[in-house]
């Protein structure tokens, strides 16, 4: 799914990402059968059941997030990935649960931890602050995590924006980002509408980051596995 031509980096679903990372059949996925409630009974163009129905039906996921454990080049990790797909990636109260419980686990068991977000939605609005409150409860699960001295690699795809990278997808030990990611907090229309300045060439891409050190490394998609593989043997 990247361009051999113009290098340029296709959506990966969430099943996908996991079969690109973890052994083949390794994978055994945790919290299932969580749903999404509609706390606030929101309404707009459309209501929210109807956006996560719209969802559902086309990625075939239940949520944002798919999390689980498996091996990768044999040895034993948990692994999380959100789909942008789904609502943006948005966080909402089961993609926090989700994460949460995965953290959870992967300490209980002593595994290393890696998530993938492709988030560009952030806090989803239409479950107000129930879905703010998973900024802080996933980043205390992440903070528990690290008295473990178990390593987190978090690995930033296009895109990862708003509230997922305020909170868990910043936290890594190691934070990877592929080539070309959008990776920040407010987009940068938005930024230019507000401050009324142009920004830099490249402003909140994955080379600006790293250039700035608010990431490790860049690793090209087809590198991803071997990479993750090399630093979790390294610790």
């Amino acid at each position: 799914m990247v361009c051999p031509r113009c290098n340029y980096y296709f959506v990966l679903g969430a099943h996908e990402r996991i079969g690109l990372l973890l052994d083949e059949g390794s994978f055994v996925e945790e919290a299932v059968g969580l749903m999404t409630a509609d706390p606030l009974d929101f309404k707009a163009v459309k209501t929210y059941r109807e956006k996560l129905k719209d969802a559902r039906a086309e990625t075939g996921l239940s949520e944002a997030c798919v999390v689980g454990r498996g091996t990768l080049d044999g040895g034993k990790v948990a692994l999380g990935v959100t789909d942008s797909r789904f609502i943006m990636g948005s966080m909402g109260s089961v993609v926090g649960e989700k994460v949460t419980r995965l953290v959870e686990l992967a300490g209980e068991k002593e595994l290393p931890l890696v998530i993938v977000s492709g988030s560009g939605g952030g806090a989803r609005m239409y479950e107000g602050i129930l879905s703010l409150m998973q900024m802080a409860k996933t980043s205390a699960a992440l903070a528990r995590f690290a008295q473990s001295k178990l390593p987190f690699i978090s690995v930033l795809t296009h895109p990862t924006m708003a509230g997922v990278m305020a909170s868990f997808a910043s936290l890594g030990d190691v934070v990877i980002a592929e080539p070309g990611a959008l990776i920040g907090f407010t987009g940068p229309r938005v930024i230019e509408q507000t401050i009324r300045q142009k920004l830099p060439e490249g402003f909140q891409r994955s080379e600006f980051l790293l250039e700035h050190g608010l990431i490790d490394m860049i690793v090209n998609r087809c590198d991803l596995k071997p990479t993750i593989s090399r630093l979790l043997n390294f610790f």
